[in-house]
């Protein structure tokens, strides 16, 4: 749709509204020109846009003047008639004073205008709403209620308030790029299906429905899953307003100007937190982003004793940000940042989502943020107003995180979006929102099916699925009765009808949402407590892991419900780093453009053209010169050290002895985490049992490595892994991988408490996480000897292999391989691991020995790599053109 002027626009407008606007803003951005004119239309539409282009505002004008315009033909009544949706109560809160103080404006401004416009309500409805303010929402409803997800799941079986919302027109789902991509999106979607069905049949109409999204795509995937689908199966029609692109922005990548292999690990972390302050000192306002919380709290200890030091700042004005801390924390941060109190705030993930938090004039990102999606959202905090630019700077660490940096900023500045991955079918959702649909009234089994399948991440789902669930959920899973496991809904398949059971109401209200609970694990040594660690570490960990706490290392022997066995294990390495359940994975799409740039700087380099490849990387990548060299010298040495770039058409499989004799099969698949971690554990489950010996599995963004005592790899053990791991197998290899793993145990409790099998509230009693655990674990036990098919069961199957895991990408890896669209090189015995395996060797050791050690262990390998390649005969300049297709052998 061509976009309106402000003046066609603002003649959409009541004229007090119009007047508001116009002294208020002065002219409209992009996304509002566009949207405007279609939600008066009464059309669906998702608006994505950066940070600070007014997509919020867009959405709300348009139903706040069509709520006031019936208001004036005395058609406002007491009901609900905008709903609106977003993840976070602090949002909510946000949204309530944008709404409450435009609203007070718009009033003063129509009276000064002759017009005695009606009062127009806003409410907030969440699990933080007192009862007594529920109570006052039923007698006098609000205009528009603003809610969570969850919130709005709960209400729809509510038996008055469920009457409110049967009124409703549109419905705002804000931040919708966060949402989709998780179960709480899944979730949402059956929700608004439910409401669609409930607002039809009592008003004859569907709901109007209004997405808000930051950078995001593919847009047309994320409209279909607002809009949903007709019972036809053709999508509704949604308008896509695509302004994500209207907001400059400015990303640059910068690196220390020291030696990144041999200089001090000191004087390397002074240069970067040196260059965060410089940066900072010329802005009035700095957001810093780091990918740890961990790493949060490190880095506003050194800067405030650093920029306070230098006289550039008071420690006071410089603040953490990150989910552990309490909310009345985060907040106190929020409202200071939005006084403009604070010079510098460090956040990890948290401060991504739209919360007001006001003027940002930089943006630093330490270290790679891990998809293109992420950088332009955390960018996008910056330059807060539609015509400033958005600034951002990102810091590399080392020699893969300037690649990856370097990789991901050109690829922001030229919008190549990742593609957001939606679940498919989760059937634990699923049968929480039956158990729900059974309580606001009986169905006939058809017309349920009908309705869920509207919803986009249930729009394929199988009759055979739906009836499994259902079946599950009226109790014909026989045999799980002396475990406490009882039918939630009254099932009749003979009458082909579903409706509730007494406790149905209870058991919803108590136990609704997606979210898991966390819970900390005690850790117990020689039958003592040594502390505690997160469940989402504790769920990576197999028996015989070596892990640190407290500076000491001990191996994973068993899990007990909230209590992990373990025993010292000194001068062992850590075989999984304290930090890894934290870190961010590399996007499937990032990671494919890492590999290219990769390939394309060794073919550069293969070919003698240094200058070319300087070139293209100070002004296509815009890196600083010294930047461009170290860039160049590490692809270099890979090339000369092993022949092969790997990358995206290319994959390396090396193979070295270490120092204690074992053996390391090292796979550079670039490929991001997700799909190594599927891609190792198949892997891994093949090797152990060729040899038959324990595997240990190291996984990064770029390779994976497996590790064992026993015989020397060769080529044929190698071609015996490829062969066996297919992408027709895959699945049922990683099943078998996974079946008895801690990961399992937890996540099945995840899951049999979505689905209401293990109930954590109910009759006035709170079962704790432990309690629930060892539940949990005695029911796995059970339903994989006797019922392996279960939907509980094949669902915490799904949620590991496609949604922790990647799957989906690993099986087009193996495609790929399969089909020759991707070359596999095998090299070894190597004398030492190539510089592309550096970082992910050096990963083994990050926990247990200081940072001077790991950059020693760093410089040790580079030091013996560059001997080589000089008795070879191999120097950069003189040496390039040889080093393409020679192999390095023992």
């Amino acid at each position: 749709m061509a976009l309106q002027d402000d003046e066609e626009v603002l003649s959409l407008l009541r004229p007090y509204v119009a007047a508001w606007f116009r002294e208020k803003y002065g002219s409209f951005t992009d996304p509002q020109r566009e949207a405007i004119p279609l939600i008066k239309q009464g059309r669906s539409v998702l608006i994505s846009s950066p940070t600070g282009t007014g997509k919020t505002l867009a959405a709300f004008l348009a139903i706040l003047d069509d709520l006031l315009a019936m208001g004036e033909r005395g058609e406002l009544e007491d009901k609900i008639y905008a709903v609106y949706v977003s993840p976070l109560r602090a949002l909510d809160n946000d949204m309530y004073r944008n709404l409450v103080q435009p609203l007070g404006e718009i009033y003063e401004k129509a009276k000064s205008m002759g017009f005695q416009p009606p009062e127009v309500r806003v409410a907030t409805r969440t699990s933080d709403t007192p009862a007594n303010e529920k109570a006052k929402m039923l007698r006098r409803p609000p205009h528009i209620l603003i809610t969570t997800p969850e919130s709005l799941a709960i209400s729809l079986v509510a038996p008055k308030f469920r009457e409110r919302l049967s009124t409703a027109r549109w419905v705002i789902v804000d931040e919708i790029h966060e949402l989709a991509s998780s179960k709480r999106g899944s979730h949402l979607a059956l929700t608004l299906e439910r409401l669609e069905e409930l607002v039809s049949e009592a008003q004859g109409r569907g709901l109007q429905r209004v997405g808000l999204s930051a950078t995001i795509s593919p847009l047309e995937e994320v409209a279909r899953f607002l809009g949903g689908y007709y019972d036809d199966g053709t999508p509704r029609p949604v308008e896509i307003v695509d302004a994500r692109f209207a907001k400059p922005f400015d990303i640059r990548v910068i690196t220390p100007k020291v030696d990144l292999i041999h200089g001090d690990p000191e004087k390397i972390n002074e240069e970067i937190y040196n260059t965060v302050a410089e940066l900072s000192r010329t802005a009035r306002t700095t957001l810093v982003f780091t990918n740890t919380r961990s790493a949060t709290e490190r880095v506003v200890f050194k800067l405030k004793k650093l920029m306070s030091s230098k006289g550039y700042v008071d420690m006071d004005e410089i603040e953490a940000h990150h989910s552990s801390l309490s909310r009345e924390v985060r907040l106190d941060v929020e409202e200071r940042l939005k006084r403009g109190e604070l010079k510098l705030v460090v956040s990890s993930t948290s401060l991504e989502l739209g919360i007001d938090i006001g003027y940002i004039d930089l943006v630093v990102l330490l270290s790679s943020p891990k998809s293109v999606s992420r950088l332009l959202q955390r960018v996008g905090r910056a330059g807060h107003h539609v015509s400033q630019v958005s600034r951002g700077v990102m810091v590399a660490v080392n020699r893969d995180d300037l690649i990856e940096c370097t990789v991901l900023a050109k690829a922001a500045m030229e919008r190549k979006i990742d593609n957001v991955r939606i679940p498919r079918n989760p059937l634990d959702v699923l049968a929480q929102h039956i158990v729900g649909m059974s309580i606001e009234r009986p169905w006939k089994v058809e017309e349920a099916f009908r309705v869920i399948r509207r919803a986009y991440p249930f729009h394929a789902l199988s009759w055979e699925d739906y009836m499994s669930v259902l079946r599950f959920l009226g109790g014909k899973s026989q045999g799980l009765e002396d475990e406490g496991v009882y039918s939630k809904i009254r099932l009749d398949e003979d009458l082909g009808e579903f409706g509730r059971k007494r406790s149905a109401r209870m058991i919803y209200q108590l136990n609704a949402g997606t979210i898991p609970d966390e819970a900390k694990i005690k850790v117990i040594s020689k039958g003592k407590s040594i502390g505690s660690l997160e469940e989402e570490f504790v769920e990576i960990l197999e028996p015989g892991d070596i892990f640190v706490l407290g500076g000491k290392t001990y191996r994973f022997l068993r899990a007990d419900g909230m209590k992990v066995y373990v025993e010292p294990a000194e001068n062992e390495r850590p075989t999984v780093p304290s930090w890894f359940s934290e870190m961010l994975p590399l996007a499937f799409d990032s990671a494919l453009l890492v590999g290219e740039f990769r390939e394309r700087v060794g073919e550069l380099i293969a070919q003698g053209k240094l200058d070319e490849a300087r070139r293209m990387l100070v002004e296509e990548y815009r890196l600083e010169p010294h930047a461009a060299e170290e860039v160049i010298q590490y692809v270099w040495e890979q090339l000369a050290y092993t022949g092969v770039v790997p990358g995206r058409r290319n994959i390396l499989i090396e193979y070295f002895q270490g120092d204690e004799g074992e053996w390391s099969i090292a796979f550079h698949t670039l490929f991001g985490r997700r799909t190594n971690d599927a891609l190792s554990r198949a892997y891994g489950a093949v090797l152990s049992d060729r040899l038959n010996v324990p595997v240990k599995v190291s996984v990064t963004d770029n390779a994976f490595m497996l590790t064992y005592e026993g015989r020397e790899p060769d080529e044929g053990l190698i071609r015996y892994l490829l062969s066996s791991v297919r992408s027709d197998n895959l699945r049922q290899l990683l099943e078998g991988a996974v079946v008895r793993t801690e990961m399992m145990r937890r996540r099945f409790r995840h899951v049999a408490q979505r689905s209401f099998m293990i109930l954590r509230r109910y009759r006035g009693h709170e079962r704790s996480p432990e309690r629930m655990q060892l539940s949990a674990q005695k029911l796995l036990d059970v339903m994989l000897e006797e019922m392996p098919g279960s939907p509980v069961i094949r669902e915490t199957y799904r949620e590991i292999l496609e949604d922790y895991m990647d799957i989906q990408d690993a099986g087009r890896v193996l495609r790929w391989i399969e089909g020759g669209e991707v070359k596999v090189t095998v090299r070894g015995p190597l004398p030492y691991p190539s510089p592309f395996a550096h970082n992910l060797f050096i990963k083994e050791y990050s926990d247990v020995v200081l940072m001077e050690d790991k950059q020693r262990i760093m410089a040790y390998l580079h030091d013996r790599i560059m001997e080589y390649l000089r008795s070879k005969g191999k120097v950069l300049e003189e040496g390039v053109q040889q080093a393409q297709g020679e192999e390095a052998h023992t």
